[in-house]
């Protein structure tokens, strides 16, 4: 047997080392893996974007408040509603705005919200309508609302016409038919 010592790959017991294997992962695998993460986080992105058009239509609904009142007021004192936003005795449809309702106004009772401004351009230019509800023989039940296309409650009566053009993906599920 050969001297150990002139053998230049070999261990102190004479055999030859084990060659280590390449470790970690080569170009293609890599690539595999970011084009599997691009394409799941595409599959989210319309979600995602759903989400924040529905967040922004919440966000402005508590603008329509303004003129919920003086529309349930004129059902209580007469048992008609205000044709529009002179009648309600609210300022004109453009002077009502907030970061993504560009005018609100009343028509026949109903309150329709023009989103604009800094809203979602799926969205930006669409209405969303809110139509008094009532009980037509018991003027002392309070007006109750119903947003977009959703049906009315129970026993009432939805006065207004829905004039609701954003598309129902985007609607709360509260305001969908």
């Amino acid at each position: 047997m050969a001297d150990p010592a002139l053998m230049p790959n070999a261990t102190p017991s004479g055999q030859e080392p084990v060659k280590a294997m390449g470790t970690g992962f080569t170009l293609l695998e890599l690539m595999v893996v970011v084009a599997i993460i691009a394409i799941l986080a595409l599959m989210t992105l319309p979600s995602y974007m759903d989400r924040i058009v529905r967040q922004q239509i919440e966000a402005a609904l508590p603008l329509a408040d303004i003129a919920k009142k003086p529309v349930g007021e004129a059902w209580a004192r007469s048992q008609s509603f205000p044709a529009d936003n002179e009648a309600a005795q609210l300022p004109v449809a453009d002077k009502i705005v907030n970061n993504y309702v560009s005018s609100l106004s009343v028509h026949d009772g109903a309150i329709l919200i023009t989103f604009g401004n800094s809203a979602s351009k799926a969205i930006h230019g669409k209405v969303l309508s809110l139509r008094p509800a009532v009980v037509e023989d018991a003027p002392v039940v309070p007006v109750s609302w119903v947003c977009g296309s959703a049906p009315g409650p129970g026993k009432m009566t939805v006065r207004g016409d829905n004039q609701t053009t954003i598309p129902n993906v985007f609607l709360p599920l509260a305001c969908r038919g």
